[in-house]
């Protein structure tokens, strides 16, 4: 049992990458894993740390003992809803739970986020990515969409990551029948994350016209082409994007064997005796 103001791995686990996450803060230093979501703050006083308004807060420490306790406890009497992660990130390693490799995570700017930079107009794996990045790398991240000649230039002058572009150097492309996204996911160590893994089956096939890998790329593919033609601005309509693979994911993971007909949700109907 969890002690008070601390939340087990395996709870914490069923909020990632869901629209009501907390926020995970992760103490450490010079970490070379993270649990998927985590920020680092990079002051040591709580106070003046970063959060959403109104958001809930997990503190990570390498084993639960050290710093965390007393940084959600000063957070607590600010009135931010902040709990410890039981057993700190050895804890969450122990449980054999996903995590992100941060050895590909390009550096951060002055605001502490990374920045990424593609094509604009975004249809699959331009929106998939960004998803896959705020859910699982850095739910700060922000992304520049520009013309398709402008990237690598924008890249080198705003120190930005390019991303799904078919230039020498590029490093997040496509790499013979997989897609971006595919990249991502090995690269930042979570194919072993089976929910993800059939996720990025549904995106190569929508992204790359295999329709046959999976039922559902036809219908990714018909979403995405619609949302390209509701939103003229390419932020718009990453965050209209960002509630689709929300729900795919989510599908991936919970719902892949429930099923949906006339019948399935129709009450019983009592038999009358004779």
């Amino acid at each position: 049992m969890p002690a008070p103001n601390a939340i087990t791995p395996e709870k914490l686990a069923r909020l990632v990458a869901s629209t009501g996450a907390p926020q995970i803060l992760d103490l450490r230093h010079a970490a070379v894993a993270a649990i998927p979501g985590s920020l680092f703050p990079t002051h040591a006083d709580p106070t003046r740390w970063r959060y959403a308004s109104g958001a809930s807060v997990v503190i990570v420490d390498a084993d639960g003992s050290g710093p965390a306790v007393a940084a959600a406890a000063i957070l607590r009497s600010d009135g931010v809803a902040a709990e410890v992660l039981d057993g700190g990130f050895a804890g969450w390693a122990a449980s054999g739970l996903p995590m992100v490799s941060l050895g590909h995570l390009p550096p951060r700017h002055e605001d502490g986020r990374t920045w990424w930079v593609t094509r604009a107009r975004p249809k699959v794996d331009r929106i998939a990515c960004p998803w896959l990045i705020r859910r699982f790398i850095d739910p700060e991240a922000r992304f520049l969409f520009v013309a398709p000649g402008e990237v690598v230039k924008v890249a080198t002058q705003q120190q930005a990551e390019p991303f799904d572009v078919a230039e020498e150097g590029v490093f997040w492309s496509h790499r013979g029948e997989r897609c971006t996204f595919d990249v991502m996911v090995e690269a930042f160590g979570l194919a072993t994350h089976q929910p993800l893994a059939h996720l990025a089956t549904i995106v190569r096939g929508a992204d790359t016209d295999r329709l046959d890998l999976a039922p559902e790329a036809a219908g990714l593919l018909a979403i995405s082409l619609g949302l390209s033609r509701i939103h003229s601005d390419d932020h718009v309509q990453l965050e209209a994007g960002m509630s689709v693979y929300d729900a795919l994911y989510r599908w991936c993971r919970d719902a892949q064997g429930e099923k949906h007909d006339w019948s399935s949700h129709q009450p019983t109907r009592a038999k009358v005796s004779a």
